[in-house]
């Protein structure tokens, strides 16, 4: 799938950018008057949209409302209201491919396929690429805004006074950080979010596929804890203890992409839609200054230890008052060609024809990562269990009361006691 998109990302032929009509919301008005509410987290790209997403308050009777919060307290927000029961408060919400998973199992999302069906002439919505990411067993759930991938922002000025090669691997990060703490006081060496349970599950999942390992068996049973879970986790606590100590643990996606655009860090790994910011001068004081490498590698051979793809998408709650067919157009004009056009100047945007008109200096670490690094899994029980346990058990390394094996152990018995509950695990 990975290399897939890359080659049509890069051959795909469209008009030039400055050619194509950048038009307003096409819907005809609904006879009644809807409020249309949508929740997401806030950075560039999205931003865009969630401004196409409102230019449908130009047509009569509909009301569009975005709230975009920080990506961890929109999250919160999310699981608390879906999980409330009853009619959502949202009929539009942001989703990653790991929410996805979460938010199906739960059943708090609608199954897109029929109305996908309907508008395809209308929206050429086979266009966008990534749609297997926002699948559950053929059935569609969102659609994607944007393709994504963490990897390696830094500040070569920073590393060439220190003598300081470009990391390839994790251990090259800490051995850079070993520098840096030594002989550079003024900024923090480095950053990878760990500041919540869901970003400590997500830098494991992904060393652990860099080590080789993988999450579960085939018959679901964890897999998690074996030797490569154990070099994972290890890894990440000498991360912590290397380059971000106490301070660092704090740094939120928000607060890394602030840090090295003003000077507080000299690297970072995070996402590749924080990377047009690094260039626009009323956001960086580095503008031109920050480069852009694609993810370390668990090992030097190995692939790079980061998923990519799908980023981020926009799917339809099970449960909403407004008309789910009107709620899909509006998701839709903010999809459409004219405003992935708009959007190519903020991120690596999803539709195949749009893509190849795309150029910033990050696409080549994007690019890379994505063709070269590991690959993440969809299987249920990963969305409906796994992903909880490990957001729950991972942060408490930290406190050092249990080593990294005894740790993954008593996740694996937590999330075989509850597997086995929901029926992944025959008991």
């Amino acid at each position: 799938m990975k290399k897939a998109i890359l080659i049509v990302a890069l051959l795909a032929l469209v008009l030039p950018v400055a050619a194509q009509d950048m038009g307003g919301c096409m819907i005809e008005p609904p006879e009644s008057a809807a409020q249309i509410n949508m929740i997401g987290w806030t950075y560039p790209i999205i931003d865009f949209y969630a401004d196409e997403l409102e230019a449908c308050n130009a047509v009569d009777n509909i009301d569009v409302n975005t709230q975009l919060l920080s990506s961890g307290a929109a999250q919160e927000q999310l699981s608390l209201a879906l999980g409330a029961g009853g009619t959502s408060p949202y009929d539009i919400i942001m989703v990653t491919q790991g929410t996805v998973n979460s938010y199906t199992a739960e059943g708090w999302m609608m199954p897109l396929n029929d109305l996908i069906d309907k508008y395809e002439e209308a929206y050429n919505i086979s266009d966008i690429g990534g749609l297997e990411d926002m699948s559950i067993d053929g059935v569609i759930y969102a659609l994607p805004m944007e393709l994504n991938t963490r990897h390696l922002f830094y500040r070569p000025d920073i590393l060439e006074a220190h003598g300081v090669a470009v990391p390839d691997t994790w251990d090259d990060v800490i051995d850079a950080c070993g520098v840096l703490y030594a002989e550079e006081s003024t900024v923090l060496p480095f950053t990878v979010q760990l500041h919540a349970g869901w970003a400590w599950r997500l830098e494991f999942s992904d060393l652990l596929l860099g080590f080789g390992g993988h999450l579960l068996n085939e018959d679901n049973t964890p897999a998690f804890n074996g030797d490569e879970g154990v070099m994972a986790l290890e890894k990440l606590v000498e991360i912590v203890d290397a380059c971000m100590g106490a301070e660092g643990l704090t740094y939120s996606i928000d607060d890394s992409q602030i840090g090295i655009a003003t000077g507080e860090l000299a690297m970072i790994f995070t996402w590749a839609s924080r990377a047009a910011a690094m260039d626009d001068p009323d956001f960086s004081d580095f503008v031109g200054g920050i480069e852009f490498a694609p993810a370390p590698r668990a090992l030097a051979d190995g692939p790079y230890a980061a998923t990519g793809g799908t980023g981020a998408g926009l799917g339809i709650p099970a449960n909403i008052d407004d008309d789910p067919d009107l709620v899909f157009q509006v998701l839709m004009e903010a999809l459409d060609v004219q405003s992935q056009v708009g959007a190519s100047a903020y991120g690596v945007i999803s539709r195949n024809s749009v893509a190849a008109e795309a150029d910033a200096r990050y696409l080549p670490a994007v690019f890379e990562t994505i063709n070269g690094g590991v690959e993440g899994s969809s299987v249920a029980a990963i969305g409906a269990v796994l992903n909880g346990v490990l957001a729950q058990w991972l942060p408490q390394i930290v406190t050092g009361e249990m080593s990294a094996a005894e740790l993954l152990d008593a996740a694996a018995d937590a999330y075989t006691a509850e597997a086995t509950t929901q029926g992944f695990i025959e008991g």
